[in-house]
């Protein structure tokens, strides 16, 4: 920790911000139809749509508080997110991912619109803005970039074009591994070559101005992935997700697992925090359920895990087992993605007083993405090629009621675990000066940054701390501190082994490692898990309810596509 107000060799002590039963083994109230190891909004999405099926469903979450990268937390007085920064498509307009928040959260979960313009691009001293509504969003960047509008319409039909596209990826999700071969055969006749390129090489064929190409593709920290090395398929969906502005939750990101349990607890469930799970247990081939730390074994017919590929097949399943089901041969096709930093920050002034804004900034030195990216990646002391901050304070209508006279500020930057491996054995808060230090080194820069943009803030700062890759790993279990999950090359989505049922009978997967990066990738993840155990005639039926009559087939993603052209006529009007 680094800041004003020193935090050094301070034990992580929850606050007010801690959601979820503390594990006890005389605790549990078996038997238990399903266990869903992790607490992130995959493994709650999953088991939210069980227990309305009736299942008792138990959540073992290993951290002091549920929701995964969707937790807050609290300390002197501050509260920060530590990966919902803003969340798309939720509007007052049915799509789909508002009505699944909807159902999971039995309408509690409330949604605050951050400013028109969502996100803010800076490429140096140039600034460019994204403004929500396709309409919008096409009439100013054609004004930055006169000549440009034929591109930059071309570029969103082809973003549209995979959305048309996803529910055929997540029905491969769910339909036997022998249906491939058909699938794939489906697709290279009648899908378009772009979909597995890399976003980069599907720019390049609308346009050749590389400052357009940086801006359209200025969120690429939403994946992790520079445009040159990243799948097409990821960033489009990141982009339509946004194109009709951003949200945030109203109390905080704390609220999803705040509304989203007690849909858990309704048939008898219950999510339990400080619940480290040692190992899955086996009866042949067949997994039976879960060992905890302390020795005690609960027993359930289906084991989902939420703790990601690596996780779950490294350390949770015996390697006899995982190496068997090829589980291990795979797990060398894919890799960790980016690591982060992120600096958290309090003020002793409201957001509205200190001028603070609901839009999100994105901070290049240059156009040149990946060089920038490949320079820093080689040298920390480099230029920091993407610097993010976020202003939750800003975005929340209920922090002032709930921290008069303050306002938070989070700035997030991507980082090498390498830079800090030489401390992942040592406890957290006690890594010692050294490591104190390159924190303070990293704190120091990212804060110039902030003031370059925000020269009224200098001064103001009465806190701040840094996470690094080691405070990912130590909360979040992502062994090599990733945010992402697994990379999003364009070979991921082509990896027909990242699905929800495994080779393995009664074990099965969740979360942004088998559909995509993020808290949307994630929730849908939740969804086809669920479907993937209760059947297609069960699972259909529970679809038809959410979706009102729309289920997760192409209709129902018309059917959004068709929501977001209906907000751009009454954004116009």
């Amino acid at each position: 920790m680094t800041g004003s107000k020193s935090s050094q060799g301070v034990s992580p002590q929850p606050g007010r911000l801690r959601i979820g039963r503390r594990y006890r083994a005389g605790r549990l109230d078996g038997p238990y139809d399903a266990i869903v190891i992790g607490s992130g909004i995959g493994g709650l999405t999953t088991a939210a749509l069980l227990s309305d099926q009736g299942k008792k469903v138990l959540v073992l979450e290993q951290h002091y508080t549920a929701g995964g990268f969707t937790h807050a937390y609290d300390r002197h007085g501050y509260e920060w997110d530590v990966g919902v920064h803003y969340i798309g498509d939720v509007g007052e307009h049915p799509t789909m991912t508002r009505r699944l928040f909807d159902f999971i959260s039995g309408g509690r979960l409330q949604w605050a619109p951050m400013d028109s313009t969502y996100d803010r691009i800076c490429l140096g001293d140039n600034q460019y803005d994204l403004v929500a509504g396709r309409q919008a969003f096409v009439t100013e960047l054609s004004r930055r970039f006169p000549g440009e509008q034929q591109a930059i319409e071309a570029y969103l039909q082809r973003v549209m074009a995979v959305a048309a596209a996803m529910p055929l990826i997540t029905l491969e999700k769910l339909l036997p591994r022998w249906c491939s071969p058909v699938l794939n055969l489906y697709k290279k006749i009648r899908w378009p070559a772009y979909l597995n390129k890399t976003t980069y090489d599907v720019l390049r064929e609308l346009t050749d101005n590389e400052e357009l190409i940086a801006v359209l593709t200025g969120q690429w920290g939403d994946n992790g992935m520079t445009p040159q090395s990243g799948s097409f398929i990821i960033h489009a969906l990141i982009a339509k997700h946004y194109l009709h502005g951003g949200y945030y939750p109203i109390g905080g990101s704390s609220q999803f697992a705040e509304t989203i349990i007690p849909q858990i607890q309704k048939s008898g469930g219950e999510v339990f925090t400080y619940a480290r799970v040692d190992t899955l247990l086996l009866d042949g081939k067949r997994v039976t359920g879960v060992r905890m730390a302390d020795g005690t074994e609960i027993l359930a017919p289906a084991v989902i895990s939420n703790a990601g590929v690596f996780n779950t097949f490294e350390k949770l399943l015996p390697q006899s087992a995982a190496d068997a089901a090829g589980y291990l041969g795979h797990l060398r096709e894919v890799r960790p993605s980016m690591s982060h930093l992120c600096l958290y920050i309090g003020l002793q002034k409201t957001a509205a007083e200190l001028g603070l804004p609901k839009t999100n900034y994105w901070l290049y030195p240059s156009a040149d993405y990946e060089g920038d990216f490949a320079t820093y990646l080689e040298n920390p002391q480099a230029e920091i090629p993407l610097v993010y901050i976020s202003f939750p304070s800003a975005k929340d209508p209920s922090f002032e009621q709930r921290y008069p006279g303050r306002a938070t500020i989070e700035i997030v930057a991507p980082a090498k675990f390498a830079w800090f491996e030489h401390w992942k054995g040592e406890a957290w808060g006690k890594r010692g000066d050294e490591y104190e230090a390159l924190k303070q080194q990293f704190s120091e820069r990212l804060l110039e940054h902030l003031y370059r943009h925000f020269p009224q803030l200098r001064g103001q700062i009465d806190y701040s701390e840094l996470s690094t890759p080691l405070s990912t790993r130590y909360f979040c279990e992502y062994q090599r501190g990733e945010i992402y999950g697994l990379d999003h090359d364009p070979a991921r989505f082509t990896r027909n082994w990242l699905r929800p049922k495994t080779r393995i009978k009664g074990l099965y997967l969740t979360g942004q490692d088998i559909m995509s990066c993020g808290v949307a990738g994630a929730l849908f993840a939740g969804l086809v898990t669920a479907q993937s155990l209760l059947g297609w005639k069960r699972g259909g039926a529970l679809m038809m309810r959410i979706f009102g009559g729309k289920s997760a087939n192409n209709s129902g993603i018309k059917s959004e596509v068709e929501v977001s052209e209906k907000s751009d006529q009454q954004l116009e009007a």
